[in-house]
């Protein structure tokens, strides 16, 4: 008999960026430095999101190193700041 390894729900943050000039969407994952997908859609850049989780989690625990786990979701928000006066070129 066979024991499979039960599967851990894990929940991860996700940030899309859409990509005016090319089209689509960038997505990031902050909890997981280096973990990023791009999508034509928003349903298709979350599909390639979880799946890109799914393999940058599968490749740590390969390695033996630790799984970055979110304790809470992060807290977005917007700012708007004043530009800076760039000086005249001479």
């Amino acid at each position: 008999m066979r024991l499979e390894k039960e599967a851990t729900m894990r929940r991860y943050t996700v940030l899309l960026y859409p990509e005016p000039e090319e089209g689509g969407y960038s997505v990031v994952v902050p909890s997981l430095p280096g973990c990023f997908t791009q999508g034509d859609t928003i349903d298709e850049a979350v599909a390639n999101a979880r799946e890109a989780i799914q393999g940058h989690v599968a490749s740590l625990e390969e390695l033996g190193r630790d799984v970055p786990e979110e304790s809470a979701p992060p807290s977005i928000v917007t700012v708007e700041v004043a530009g800076s006066r760039q000086p005249a070129v001479a």
